[in-house]
């Protein structure tokens, strides 16, 4: 029964919560993680950098004023000047223009590569982690059988074959490549929390309550199991940025006239005794771009991982 006290204090709506017994408002485990996120050095300097890539991915222009298709070999390694930053490659290409639109080719491809990985992930997963049984055996045996061929071989051997009789600059294969061959980490995390998640008391009312799989999995089983596969296709996208630079730099991802950091890696490399710039340029911005997305995604799972805190 309430106390005279407690009626007469009247409750107004939309009023904020009360404070907790340590003088701290209560907060979702998502509001907890952004509070943690925004003090942590880590996360604030990979998501700067990130934001400074994709800048330049989509506005180039910003960032340079030079064509990077405009080659003359009158200025075959020049040095760097006001006019070019990093002076001129082997074929008087300005170095500084490739490398800022280099980048458009690498977060396109970190993209649609996570988006087909996470897709797959998401229902492979999904379904194995829920429905147990003989489709959790069948779909886990898919997910063994993918994780037993090598990696980069893989990627090498399909990115060849989808790229033997085209045209274009390779760019739709190696997304497919990287998506199709690299989800099997995440579906195995997204299985777990699933099955996890499904135990929860909170799982069972909706399945007494007459839900459907397909609510229960959509309203209350993915909102708590997205957690982890977040991290993971937010840590693959680092790795498939590289991979696609070590396809280009191999021959078998993106070609002429794409303008990939690999492709450029791969040209500069013939000629690193005449001009190191052209190397180091495109090399320094894949490996701080791969850096970035993995401190970004290691900020991300000690932030959303309540064992951590």
């Amino acid at each position: 029964m309430a106390s005279p006290v407690d009626l007469a204090q009247p409750t107004m709506v939309g009023a904020p919560p009360e404070p907790s017994a340590t003088g701290e408002r209560t907060r979702s485990l998502l509001a907890d993680a952004w509070h943690d996120l925004r003090r942590n050095p880590v996360f604030l300097i990979s998501s700067a950098l990130i934001l400074l890539v994709i800048a330049m991915a989509l506005f180039p222009s910003l960032f340079t004023s030079a064509d990077p298709r405009l080659c003359q070999l009158s200025r075959q390694h020049g040095a760097p000047s006001g006019e070019a930053l990093f002076g001129y490659n082997f074929q008087g290409c300005d170095v500084f223009a490739r490398t800022v639109y280099g980048a458009r080719a690498s977060i396109t491809v970190g993209i649609l590569g996570v988006a087909i990985a996470g897709v797959l992930a998401l229902v492979i997963g999904m379904s194995a982690g829920y429905f147990g049984g003989w489709i959790d055996a069948v779909l886990s045996r898919v997910i063994d059988i993918v994780l037993g061929i090598p990696y980069l071989l893989a990627a090498i051997v399909l990115a060849r074959r989808l790229t033997a009789s085209r045209d274009d600059p390779g760019l739709l294969p190696v997304v497919l490549v990287l998506g199709v061959l690299g989800w099997t980490q995440a579906a195995r995390v997204l299985r777990a929390s699933v099955i996890s998640a499904k135990q929860q008391d909170y799982v069972a009312a909706a399945r007494m309550l007459g839900a459907s799989n397909l609510r229960i999995m959509r309203r209350h089983i993915l909102p708590n199991a997205m957690t982890p596969l977040v991290v993971v296709l937010t840590l693959a996208m680092g790795g498939f940025i590289a991979a696609e630079a070590t396809l280009s730099f191999l021959g078998v991802g993106l070609r002429d006239p794409a303008i990939s950091w690999g492709i450029d890696i791969a040209n500069a490399q013939l000629h690193v005794r005449e001009a190191s710039l052209p190397l180091i340029a495109p090399s320094a911005f894949l490996g701080v771009t791969v850096l970035a997305f993995i401190m970004l995604g290691d900020a991300v799972r000690d932030a959303l991982d309540p064992k951590l805190r």
